[in-house]
């Protein structure tokens, strides 16, 4: 949410040490304005009791989001089912309207559920790469169409929080909040005759986040238990979740967000088109933070930017390099820059503002420095030292079938090298290809794109699937989560932008700054001529080896060296017959557990009947877990082998 107010039209600034003193004394007059300036009850946010946290137990928490999520999930899977959809038939007209009509359902249900929720609700905003543009449309509005709370909570916050009354804080107060985000809202006010604004925390925040970050946490335990993996990467559901919390709970420390903020603004202090708001340190509080009043445009907002005069091209471009200083240089990098959290003013040719320093992330040096090598690999096409930089950065593991991974990576990067080449000479020939840029394929095309690749490297996609040779550290949510939104706003900016031709030629200059000149000259000199001198060693040492060959070939015929296959079909096969032997077994228990259960029902043993119950639903649950293994690796199987 905004430290400072993106676009947002100030209206009347309530003027509290103006009250009438002759009926009254000013500090009554003051609470009876409160009073009278909001029609609804404190805590109360509109459509939900998560507001009104301590009405209602844990366990109703609970059983409210479980409803909620199983209810959505029945609805999703509706949505795919031709049976549902009547005589009419399935179309894809009427599945598109199903998935709106769910898409609005789920935004309500988000607000209804509180600030938890509709963070989450925020976080898919930007997934376009997982959510259809249905869901995507519809929580985009999360970002700024979230409830208001109460003037008199927000005042009783900021007294609370600064130990004062409001009128002995604050010149002026302004009642409506300017902003309202999950977590807070921004009242405009007014210190020592400078505008100001005032960030106010929630009420019960912590409170609702104890209970359902617990909730989640079963979630994501569950997540860890039936993911199949089968696309080669281990994903740790369990270390993704305790990254989020963690910084879920920061974000409610309004100082820790002062500090950031400071932190940032120290980062970038030398570059005048990108502005961080000054923190009020005497006006703030671990609820309550007030910062410079600093105005502008959302960045999404491109009819007005170009009002301004500002270049939507550069823009782009600065905002793409912005965040590449904060991975690549400082290691501190904003997580959260969806479009309500940067704004843009007109001032040196378009500066970007940046707001809300809650949920920040940072990188080791070494991490930085495997991200460096990985973009200047890319730019290079070089696929070993993409690798490296992988296994430098805890991406890929060492070991396993690294031809296999090899290959993969020399296909995407000659295929990548061919998309940029296509899309530069469209853009020649065609002064109107903007308007077009990167369409989304049709199906018959994305059909004959998956022939292409699974012709290419199906069977070494299995043998990455088989080996899972690639992790996904929990620090790298919120980096992957940002690039795909920094996309969106440059795609929104400049319909030709294409993220990877800044972020290459950025990444080898900093390596070049990093390594000198001249020292990246020795190093390429030394590399060049390790490799002349292994070529003028092996010249004497061919004979040797010939006879080295020679010898080995005797020892295969005489039986004394063996040579190991890696046989994929059976490995394969293996793994289906063991899943297949899994759910098997869980089915057996499932049902003797329940055939002991009645034998106990029929003896009026009620205790040992409903405990066999719930031991044959927890065999029948693991049951479903297997077969949904089965039918996982069967799909990918068929899919990667092109069946």
């Amino acid at each position: 949410m905004q430290g400072g107010c993106a676009d947002s039209g100030v209206g009347h600034v309530h003027r509290l040490a103006e009250q009438d003193a002759a009926a009254t004394s000013g500090r009554e007059a003051a609470e009876e304005d409160l009073s009278k300036s909001t029609a609804r009850s404190p805590y109360q946010a509109p459509g939900g009791r998560w507001s009104n946290f301590r009405t209602y137990s844990v366990w109703q928490r609970t059983f409210m989001i479980w409803g909620f999520a199983i209810k959505f999930f029945f609805k999703l899977w509706l949505v795919g089912r031709k049976f549902s959809y009547g005589k009419a038939g399935m179309t894809e007209a009427r599945v598109s309207e199903r998935r709106r009509n769910l898409a609005a359902w789920l935004r309500e249900g988000l607000i209804k559920l509180g600030p938890t929720f509709i963070k989450i609700g925020q976080q898919f905003s930007t997934r376009v790469d997982v959510l259809s543009p249905e869901f995507v449309k519809e929580l985009e509005m999360l970002q700024d169409n979230v409830p208001a709370f109460s003037s008199e909570a927000a005042v009783a916050t900021v007294e609370r929080g600064l130990g004062k009354p409001i009128l002995e804080v604050f010149q002026e107060f302004q009642l409506e909040p300017i902003a309202a985000a999950s977590l807070g809202q921004v009242h405009l006010a007014r210190v020592d005759g400078e505008r100001v604004v005032v960030k106010v925390q929630r009420p019960y925040l912590k409170e609702i986040f104890d209970v359902d970050l617990k909730n989640i946490r079963v979630l994501a335990q569950i997540l860890q238990a039936v993911d199949p993996k089968s696309d080669g990467a281990a994903r740790d559901w369990v270390a993704i979740y305790d990254e989020c919390s963690r910084i879920l709970y920061q974000e409610i420390d309004y100082e820790l967000e002062g500090k950031n903020a400071d932190r940032f603004r120290v980062n970038f202090q030398n570059t005048p088109w990108i502005k961080v708001p000054k923190v009020l340190w005497k006006y703030t509080a671990q609820q309550v933070l007030t910062m410079e009043y600093a105005p502008g445009v959302k960045i999404n907002r491109t009819a007005e930017i170009e009002r301004m005069g500002v270049d939507r091209k550069e823009l782009a471009r600065r905002t793409v390099e912005c965040y590449l200083q904060q991975l690549l240089t400082y290691g501190f990098f904003h997580a959260d820059p969806h479009p309500g959290n940067i704004a843009v003013d007109a001032e040196g040719g378009g500066r970007l503002i940046y707001y809300d320093f809650g949920m920040m992330g940072t990188i080791p040096g070494d991490v930085r420095a495997g991200l460096l090598e990985l973009f200047y690999g890319v730019y290079q096409k070089d696929p070993d030292r993409c690798i490296e930089a992988l296994i430098s950065m805890g991406v890929l593991v060492p070991g396993g079938d690294r031809v296999a991974v090899r290959r993969t990576a020399v296909f995407f990067l000659k295929s990548f090298e061919e998309r940029l080449q296509q899309q530069k000479e469209e853009a020649k020939n065609n002064p109107e290809y903007g308007a077009t840029f990167k369409n989304q394929l049709s199906k018959d095309e994305k059909k004959v794109r998956r022939k292409q690749i699974l012709a290419n490297i199906g069977e070494d996609l299995l043998v990455a699937s088989a080996d899972k040779p690639f992790r996904f550290p929990a620090t790298f949510t919120f980096v992957v989560r940002s690039f795909t939104v920094l996309d969106g706003i440059g795609k929104g900016l400049d319909p030709r932008f294409d993220i990877s031709e800044i972020a290459a030629p950025y990444a080898r200059s900093l390596i070049l700054e990093a390594k000198p000149q001249f020292a990246k000259l020795q190093q390429d000199f030394n590399k060049r001529l390790a490799t002349q001198n292994r070529a003028v060693v092996n010249l004497f040492r061919g004979p040797n080896m010939i006879e080295d060959v020679a010898v080995t070939m005797r020892r295969l015929e005489d039986g004394d060296l063996k040579l190991r296959v890696r046989a994929l079909d059976a490995e394969r096969a293996l793994t289906r017959v063991l899943a297949n032997q899994n759910m098997m077994s869980s089915m057996l228990l499932a049902g003797t557990m329940m055939n002991i259960g009645t034998l106990f029902s029929v003896s009026a043993m009620a205790s040992a009947a409903t405990a066999s119950f719930v031991g044959a639903s927890v065999f029948g649950f693991f049951s479903l877990v297997n077969f949904l293994k089965v039918k996982n690796l069967e799909k990918k199987e068929a899919q990667l082998l092109g069946a």
